[in-house]
Order: C-alpha cells, then sequence, then structure tokens
C-alpha cells in the first residue's frame, strides 16, 4: 500500500504542445492517502484513462511527477511500480482452476505454499467463491469471472495500489450492485489503496471515500459523496450528479438577493461580492429534491408529472425556464396537481447556490 501523490501532472498525446487545448489531461496535484478507496468519474473521453495509464506507468506524462510513498516512479516501468489492475472484462487463466488463478501472482513471487494457501483461502472467502475454487473457470459465469478477475487483483499484500478501470460495466444490474457492495466490503477488511475509475455516478459515490469528478482533462472537483451532492463547486457536477441532476437556471443579483423571473430567493448561505464583480453568467441551482410545492413561492406551471413510486418527478415552467422537483409521497400518494396547473415552488434557502460562470459563488 502506498500514498499517491501527482505533481503538476499534465499529459499531451501531441509530440509537442503549445496551447492548453493540446493537453488530453490538464494539470493535476493530488494526494491519495495510503489505504484510502478513490474514484475517478467522468463521461467518456475526460481523461480518466488516461490519469490511470499514468499511474501504472503504460503511459509516461509529459510533465509533472508521480509519486509512490514520496518515492518518484515517473519513469519507473509498470513491471517496478508494484501494482495490480482489474479491467473492464476479466483477465483470467481460462484453462487453469479457480484455485490456480488465484494462487498464480503469489507463486511468481515465491511465497511460501501454506501462506499461498492460506491467502487464496481467505480471498476466495471474501468474494463468496469457495465453491468454485476446483472449478475451471472457462466455466464460470460473467459475474464469477469479474469476481476471479478482481480477486486475483486483490490477492497480493504487497501492491501499492489496486486499480479497477470500470470492471462492473458487462456485469448485469442486479450482479452489478452485489459486486459493487462486496467491493467495498472487501476494502474495509484488506485497506489497499484503490482507484476506481467509472463514468457512473452510482459506482463512484457507493464504493469511494473521496471521488474526483473529472470533465475535458479537468480535475472540477474532488470530494466526499454528500460534497458533490449537496455542495457542487462547477454546474457540471450538480449536472453530473444526481438524478435527476440539479436544475440550473438563469439569474440575477441585486442587494445582495438572487432573483429568478423577478422573484427574490432565500438562502442561509453568503454570497461571494468579489465573484460577483467580475460580471460573469450568472445562475442559481439547486436540486429536485430540495424544492416543494407550496401555497407560496415562487409561481410556475406544471408540464408533465411522473410517478415513479415513492415520489413523483414533476416538470414545471418558471417563466420560460424549465425545472424539476421531486415530490415524495407520504404513506398514501397525496393527490398532485394536473398538468398545465399553477403552483407555487419554495426552495429551501439551505441548498440554494449561486454559481458565476459555472464556478460556485458563496461561502
Amino acid at each position: 500500500m502506498a500514498k499517491i501523490t501527482l505533481e503538476k501532472l499534465r499529459h499531451s498525446y501531441f509530440d509537442s504542445p503549445h496551447t492548453a487545448e493540446d493537453y488530453a489531461l490538464q494539470q493535476i496535484d493530488i494526494d491519495w492517502q495510503d489505504g484510502g478507496a478513490y474514484a475517478l468519474l467522468g463521461p467518456s473521453g475526460c481523461g480518466k484513462t488516461t490519469l490511470l495509464n499514468l499511474i501504472s506507468g503504460l503511459r509516461t506524462p509529459t510533465e509533472g511527477r508521480i509519486l509512490f510513498d514520496d518515492k518518484d516512479v515517473t519513469h519507473i516501468p509498470t513491471d517496478q511500480r508494484n501494482i495490480a489492475q482489474v479491467f473492464q472484462f476479466p483477465v483470467i487463466y481460462d484453462t487453469m482452476r479457480v484455485y490456480e488463478n488465484l494462487a498464480f501472482p503469489l507463486r511468481n513471487r515465491g511465497l511460501d505454499p501454506q501462506h499461498i494457501d492460506q491467502r487464496v483461502k481467505k480471498i476466495a472467502d471474501m468474494l463468496e467463491i469457495t465453491d468454485l475454487l476446483n472449478q475451471r473457470a472457462a466455466g464460470l459465469s460473467p459475474d464469477n469471472k469479474q469476481r476471479l478477475s478482481m480477486g486475483r487483483g486483490l490477492v497480493r499484500e504487497d501492491v501499492n495500489v489496486v486499480m479497477f478501470d470500470e470492471p462492473l460495466t458487462v456485469i448485469d444490474p442486479h450482479q452489478k450492485w452485489m459486486l459493487r457492495a462486496k467491493l467495498k466490503e472487501l476494502h474495509q477488511q484488506i485497506r489497499h489503496t484503490l482507484i476506481y475509475v467509472t463514468h457512473d455516478q452510482t459506482e463512484a459515490l457507493t464504493f469511494a471515500d473521496e471521488v474526483v469528478v473529472m470533465a475535458a482533462g479537468k480535475i472540477v472537483q474532488i470530494g466526499t459523496p454528500i460534497d458533490l451532492f449537496e455542495q457542487p463547486a462547477h454546474t457540471f457536477v450538480g449536472h453530473f450528479i444526481g438524478s435527476p441532476g440539479m436544475n440550473i437556471l438563469p439569474c440575477v443579483v441585486e442587494n445582495s438577493q438572487i432573483i429568478l423571473e423577478g422573484h427574490a430567493l432565500a438562502t442561509t448561505a453568503t454570497i461571494d461580492q468579489e465573484k460577483i464583480g467580475k460580471n460573469g453568467k450568472m445562475e442559481v441551482g439547486i436540486r429536485p429534491e430540495f424544492i416543494k410545492l407550496a401555497k407560496t413561492g415562487v409561481p410556475a406551471r406544471i408540464g408533465k408529472i411522473a410517478d415513479v413510486g415513492k415520489h413523483a418527478i414533476i416538470e414545471a415552467i418558471i417563466g420560460n425556464q424549465p425545472i424539476t422537483a421531486l415530490h415524495v409521497f407520504n404513506q398514501h400518494h397525496s393527490n398532485l396537481p394536473a398538468e398545465g396547473s399553477l403552483v407555487h415552488l419554495a426552495f429551501d434557502p439551505d441548498h440554494t447556490r449561486l454559481y458565476v460562470d459555472g464556478w460556485l459563488a458563496m461561502k
């Protein structure tokens, strides 16, 4: 296990990059603590896999340094970085039994057979594949093949970091949920430093202690799952995290108040006047969970309503701006307004945010 430091790291696929646009990965400075669980989250093409390949040594960064426990490994080859990787598609030996697949990385290092046997059985028990140890890997179901692939990554005790590159993409939804929960449980037991790459927010938020949200080669925000949900540092994070995502609406600020379509919105946070003074594009952000139907508030017209069981997703219009709210049902489904009717929407002041040029402008 190791603390991982990325110091002024940048990468370009061009031989002679000149402008910021030439870099697939913009400057990154991160410290990941020994034994932590981290996720790299973002859409396809945002730089997640590039960053993972730099850490693993499959690519050498154009600029900057990579350190494991303060040792510079930037130019050290992959086989000397002491890492383990689990990929999107299971990497296993089909002709070997499950037991032999798990034992192989340990035998390669000349470990004591008794220790190997104990370690293999421990990891198999953690992954709930003990009853499969004598089966050939070729005959396993897709989810059990991925369990085995994870086990091969986790079986070594001497690794600096275990990296997962979208390992659950090919798994069906029910098994995906079970494997995600099992991986979280495994981390709590073995405490390896884990880095998990995904475009699936549910995977990232349920697995990681800290999530790195990326967009267009940049790190937009680093934070705990609750930080990303309640305090998005950028409108991209607000949109990307949550289902439905955060409402982002044009607004103005007058006398330190947020004004939406002529209506003042209360907020318990303090507006950053320095950022307001830059005269950038101002927007108010609020998640659908924090908008309620009320007797007073901002006037709106109901568009569509979708009853999804425990709550309804309400699509409405304020002025000419679309907005989404979640209406949580009580024990019995309460009456909902009809489509096209006029209502009032109350914004929770504790969760009403102001953004200037996409960035949070509140203290």
